[in-house]
């Protein structure tokens, strides 16, 4: 079966479309395109994230995104052949983990544009069942990454960041997985800022490289009690957003060094959560090959920013290294690819959320299906 699958991230860089033909396990990549997000549609985006914004913005909004999905997926399929199916996780505008959650982008539009039914709103029933409705691609990730011998932990820097944790030779139940706190978003917004509007990221980690990480600060942001809060857990813009963003600037540093100092904060959090994940046991190799124990398989974004990388492999020296680009999965359409798989799940009516994962009640068939 041909799927596209649709993401829109945090980030709000853009929205990805993947298209990829499953057979049984089996998951090929078709074709990967992005589309970012013009100027003033991003801006609306903000506008209704996490704020007070009216009913009229959110409706008018939710059917705009749906427009932009449909245009996406009908320039990918010229370019890479039709699909039976869509999956579309839509933009995040607010998100309470445990409790309450809303993606845009209507699917009834997008069906309708189409001609091709649409699964969506994979989040709601896993909260229903008493889940934090994320994340849900460490199922993918089970599927794609583990290994017999080998534990393998899949990283996603996206606007937030994220880990999928599976030992060696691990069963479903096993895997653990959560958010690990900022990915990209400080940085994006910080960088916005000390462009201009020019750059939505800092490209290369220049900005970053340039600056001065003010240890007090990042001390002081690291004892946040998320960091230390055990799985399952969530996080997203409301916890990262323009009052986090307000919250570093006060400090009165340059926007140089908040971006240094954000940068190590996303890589040192991201290692305290493997830390925890994992119990402090994730150093040492092995005696017969003298290879680490651990690999860490990085995709999102934040594999494009060296001094991301740098820092991770500062915190994690005995862990191996990767992009999910090295294991034949493309680093930047993992999560489209993620959600065409989730879609596909949902068609055949199976359930694709990892209750050890997301701390639901059970295992539970995702999404709702628009024909």
């Amino acid at each position: 079966m041909r799927v596209a699958g649709i993401m829109s991230g945090t980030s709000l860089d853009g929205i990805d479309v993947a298209i990829v033909e499953i057979r049984g396990r089996g998951v090929e990549t078709i074709g990967f395109e992005s589309f970012p997000y013009p100027a003033a549609l991003r801006a609306d985006i903000l506008a209704v994230s996490n704020t007070t914004a009216t009913t009229a913005a959110i409706s008018r909004l939710n059917f705009a995104l749906a427009e932009r999905y449909a245009k996406a997926v009908q320039r990918a399929v010229q370019r890479h052949g039709v699909v039976e199916l869509i999956g579309c996780h839509g933009q995040t505008v607010y998100h309470e983990g445990g409790r309450n959650t809303l993606q845009l982008g209507e699917p009834a539009v997008l069906a309708e544009r189409t001609g091709v039914p649409v699964i969506s709103n994979f989040r709601a029933r896993d909260i229903a069942a008493g889940g934090q409705g994320a994340p849900l691609v460490p199922f993918v990730d089970y599927l794609l990454f583990r290994h017999a011998r080998r534990r393998r932990i899949a990283l996603n820097i996206g606007g937030i960041a994220n880990i999928t944790v599976i030992p060696a030779g691990a069963a479903a139940e096993e895997v653990i997985a959560f958010d690990t706190g900022p990915g990209n978003m400080v940085i994006d917004a910080l960088a916005r800022e000390y462009t201009g509007g020019k750059q939505n990221c800092d490209r290369g980690g220049k900005i970053a490289a340039a600056g001065m990480v003010r240890t007090g600060l990042l001390a002081e942001l690291q004892r946040d009690p998320y960091y230390r809060r055990g799985a399952p857990k969530s996080t997203g813009r409301e916890q990262y957003g323009a009052e986090f963003v307000e919250r570093l600037k006060r400090s009165g540093a340059s926007l140089p060094d908040l971006i240094a100092t954000a940068t190590v904060l996303t890589a040192a959090t991201i290692a305290m959560g493997i830390g925890r994940a994992t119990g402090g046991k994730i150093a040492g190799v092995t005696r017969a090959t003298g290879a680490t124990r651990t690999d860490l398989i990085v995709s999102g974004g934040g594999v494009h920013n060296p001094q991301i990388m740098a820092h991770l492999a500062g915190f994690l020296p005995d862990v191996a290294i990767s992009t999910s680009t090295d294991h034949g999965i493309d680093a930047d359409a993992k999560e489209a690819m993620a959600f065409a798989i989730l879609a596909h799940e949902t068609w055949h009516r199976r359930a694709s959320n990892l209750p050890s994962t997301t701390g639901a009640r059970g295992p539970r068939v995702l999404g709702s299906i628009t024909r």
